[in-house]
């Protein structure tokens, strides 16, 4: 049997195995549910199939990035008619910019997690 050698991106979560390792399938699904609200994490199908969990965290990560977006976007016409001094209304900016930075990271993540799910066939994590 060839000895294959897995290249994994620069953006693979550290929470996740690499593929092709033992139990990298449920290190995936952990950190993906870490990603969603709680309510879909528990959905019995997002459970068994890993595949459709990160379907559903890119679906979730890239609304939260059109979120701090427009947070972002807005931020200096909305907050001074809520009385937010503008020291505070600078660091929110700040906070929003870095949180869609961080996002995006995320995001290109789940899209590496994902492709590596999809490579292996959707694999169901359901006990045999």
């Amino acid at each position: 049997m060839p000895l294959t050698s897995t290249r994994i991106s620069p953006d693979w979560p550290c929470q996740v195995k690499t593929p092709g390792s033992y139990d990298w399938e449920r290190s995936a699904a952990k950190w993906l549910r870490e990603l969603i609200p709680a309510r879909y994490a528990s959905y019995p199908a997002l459970i068994r199939h890993p595949v459709l969990l990160a379907r559903h965290a890119h679906l979730q990560v890239q609304q939260e990035i059109r979120v701090a977006r427009t947070a972002l976007q807005t931020a200096r016409a909305e907050l001074p008619m809520l009385g937010v001094p503008e020291s505070v209304i600078e660091h929110t900016i700040k906070l929003y910019a870095a949180e869609v930075l961080q996002l995006q990271h995320i995001a290109r993540s789940v899209r590496a997690v994902s492709e590596a799910l999809a490579s292996r066939g959707a694999p169901s994590l359901t006990r045999r």
